[in-house]
């Protein structure tokens, strides 16, 4: 069975596009498919993709498209399905990353624009599209506005951690880059975080396109926090800047976190928090059919 289907959580962002996801699905011709309850977006898509829809469309947030993402690979058909992006949710960051910047655009991609096929990363047995980051809390995820994530993309959840936790802990880390000798070593000590990115650079202006299709994932390390004004954006400036003193960068092709406290390490995989003492993220290079918009670089001058 050929054809298009949209696996829609009308949950996201306002929830209040349940009747446009509709007429728009009728009108092109699409199945639609919406979630009721946790777990249908991956068990939904399973199905679709078992089933035959050679395109599979994510509607919803970047949850959403990690679901999505899931459920092609749960049912082993990055071969045989494109998928495609209605951003619906509050950020929609990794949508940004391809180009595909509100519905309209979508739809227009979905009928004409261009397939590239990019990497993924995996955490472990569980994929990710954009990015993992050990080290935000819980309460930096929950109490980031949806204007911050929309403008700056994950450094917000970073941000949010530096201005509302008086005192942090750092985590105890190693995190070893697997690229052997004369490649970056492995790096051990204290850090606020680790950010490691598939769709996306973590510079300044958070929202900078990562290289998705180079087989190798960016790597931020966040070393220490100097003593300034963290209710100002500028901190932005100071810490993710290239040449910053307080963030470590290299690319790899795999990487392994460990802590070394007796609790878990906080990891946020595409916005959605795990804890585990160890994870090990490697890249599946070049796997996913992907349908982007006119703006998306596939060779990004700053990755």
């Amino acid at each position: 069975m050929a054809g298009t289907v949209i696996v829609h959580n009308p949950e996201s962002g306002s929830g209040s596009h349940t009747e446009t996801v509709r007429t728009r699905a009728d009108l092109c011709g699409y199945a639609l498919e919406q979630s009721e309850q946790a777990g249908d977006v991956v068990a939904l898509t399973r199905e679709a993709a078992e089933a035959g829809y050679s395109t599979i469309v994510a509607a919803g947030g970047d949850g959403t498209v990690n679901e999505v993402v899931q459920g092609i690979d749960r049912a082993d058909a990055f071969d045989d399905v494109t998928l495609g992006i209605l951003p619906l949710g509050t950020g929609n960051n990794f949508a940004k990353q391809i180009g595909i910047t509100d519905i309209e655009t979508a739809f227009s991609a979905l009928e004409d624009g261009a397939r590239r096929t990019i990497d993924i990363g995996m955490a472990t047995d569980r994929p990710f599209v954009n990015s993992c980051v050990a080290g935000l809390t819980a309460e930096s995820v929950s109490g980031t506005s949806g204007e911050s994530k929309s403008r700056i993309g994950g450094l917000a959840y970073v941000l949010t951690t530096l201005r509302t936790v008086t005192e942090f802990d750092p985590l105890h880390l190693t995190v070893d880059s697997g690229m052997g000798a004369g490649e970056p070593p492995t790096w051990s000590g204290e850090a606020l975080c680790v950010m490691v990115g598939n769709g996306r650079q973590f510079a300044a202006d958070g929202t900078t396109q990562a290289n998705m299709e180079d087989g190798l994932f960016e790597v931020a390390i966040v070393k220490d926090v100097p003593a300034i004004d963290l209710m100002s954006d500028a901190v932005l400036e100071r810490l993710f800047g290239q040449d910053s003193a307080h963030i470590d960068r290299f690319q790899a092709a795999s990487v392994d976190i460990r802590g070394h406290s007796a609790d878990p390490v906080r990891f946020t995989v595409d916005g959605d928090i795990i804890q585990h003492h160890e994870l090990d993220l490697s890249v599946r290079s070049n796997v996913l059919q992907l349908v982007v918009g006119e703006e998306y670089d596939p060779v990004p001058m700053d990755a």
